[in-house]
């Protein structure tokens, strides 16, 4: 199991999370100037959040999702330890001593020496 240090605090956006499931339907819009390997997607109850690219069968408009998806972030303070889970598109979905999982950007994160790659 890897585990990293938070160097960076993170905070998630104020807007809730949102989920699609493997073969369900959205519609994508702009890429993230900052992360361009998200775009902005809105799935079919309006709701909209910054997803990978790579889960979708389009690079615009209309597209069908490739995997699931949850957009939820993590919160963590500086110093925090963290279990890391899997990565996709520079971001960790991770875990915390009190067990809430989310996603933290790895730039975020220090890697612990000896732990698995």
């Amino acid at each position: 199991m890897r585990r990293a240090r938070v160097v960076v605090s993170h905070r998630a956006p104020d807007r809730p999370a949102i989920q699609v499931a493997r073969g369900e339907s959205v519609t994508l819009g702009d890429r993230d100037r900052d992360w361009p390997q998200f775009v902005w997607t809105t799935i079919a109850e309006g709701h909209g959040g910054w997803m990978p690219a790579a889960i979708f069968d389009a690079d615009h408009g209309p597209a069908t999702a490739l995997s699931d998806y949850d957009t939820r972030e993590l919160d963590a303070d500086s110093d925090e330890i963290l279990v890391l889970h899997y990565e996709l598109a520079q971001w960790w979905w991770a875990e915390n001593s009190k067990g809430l999982q989310g996603w933290i950007p790895a730039r975020a994160l220090e890697f612990l020496e000896g732990d698995e790659s």
